[in-house]
């Protein structure tokens, strides 16, 4: 295998093969870039909102996702590569995330949401959380979560702005834009 120096690479070369390097490198990078701002966000919301968990939900396809970042209190509270009930998630509540639903539940037992939901919510430990959408043109790219799991936890206004607040950050993100 011949290697080449970074002077003998011309990325304003007609060479298929270095376009197609320089489109893969390109790609990298913004891959990198958006880990890194999900990651940073992630990690502030959970410090600022001193919880369990933040987690952003990524939708891969119409209505099917999965958690791709955490930041956690505790390991033993990753919930990383964890998708939700598709039962669950139906029309309506898609209908309601795309709309920019936000949902503050203090406490899953005292509240009145869906069984399935609750039962979702157990599994993950989940006592009390935050949901604020991440909505790009294309239409629903994500969930960005706050969870506590220890006890019930009563959501402010200002938990909700600063949840919302790197929501848009995310949604502004020419990394997160471009994919």
């Amino acid at each position: 295998m011949q290697l080449h120096s970074q002077a003998e690479f011309d990325p304003n070369s007609n060479n298929p093969a270095e376009k197609g390097l320089q489109r893969v490198l390109q790609r990298l990078v913004q891959t990198m870039q958006r880990d890194a701002l999900v990651r940073q966000t992630t990690n502030n919301l959970r410090e600022s909102l001193q919880v369990d968990r933040v987690v952003l939900y990524y939708f891969y396809s119409q209505w099917h996702g999965q958690v791709t970042f955490e930041a956690l209190s505790s390991e033993e509270l990753s919930i990383l590569g964890s998708s939700g009930p598709d039962e669950c998630f139906n029309d309506e509540y898609a209908a309601l995330y795309l709309a920019g639903r936000t949902r503050a539940i203090a406490d899953i037992e005292s509240e009145p949401i869906n069984p399935c939901h609750r039962d979702f919510l157990r599994t993950l430990q989940v006592r009390a959380n935050l949901v604020v959408t991440v909505l790009v043109p294309k239409g629903l790219w994500g969930l960005l979560v706050a969870h506590h799991c220890q006890a019930p936890h009563s959501w402010t206004e200002s938990n909700i702005q600063l949840m919302q607040s790197g929501a848009k950050t995310l949604t502004t993100s020419p990394y997160i834009l471009e994919t």
